[in-house]
């Protein structure tokens, strides 16, 4: 059975994509706490973050680098959190959030509504940024 996730690669459900290499996707999350939050997740369907190969976990977060890199342009802010938890969804995935406090990254906060076209301006800001 393949996870939400894998569909998203495998484009059988739409995402806001914000890169993608052969290896790793990233895509807005869909349920944020801020905008610009941005999920960076493994091709290859791994559960738990830390059973992936070595040569992905470091390479996750050299991809996973470029993404905060331009959600920080995109998205001005003191930093952009990275959080990997990985209850909610069985696929390896790490959470990119613009942050100005700590609060802005307690998942216990009530997500943000955004309409599909503001995801997409929110997507096309983003990917403008080379």
């Amino acid at each position: 059975m393949s996870t939400i996730f894998t569909k998203i690669v495998k484009r059988e459900i739409p995402a806001h994509i914000i890169a993608e290499n052969e290896r790793f996707l990233a895509f807005l999350d869909v349920n944020p706490l801020k905008k610009g939050h941005t999920l960076v997740i493994p091709k290859q369907e791994t559960d738990y973050f830390f059973d992936l190969p070595e040569d992905q976990l470091g390479d996750i977060m050299i991809f996973a680098k470029d993404v905060a890199r331009r959600l920080k342009i995109a998205f001005p802010c003191e930093k952009i959190a990275v959080s990997v938890i990985g209850l909610e969804v069985p696929h390896a995935h790490i959470h990119l959030i613009p942050m100005d406090r700590m609060s802005d990254v307690n998942f216990a906060n009530t997500k943000l509504k955004i309409s599909p076209e503001e995801m997409e301006e929110i997507a096309d800001r983003i990917n403008a940024i080379s």
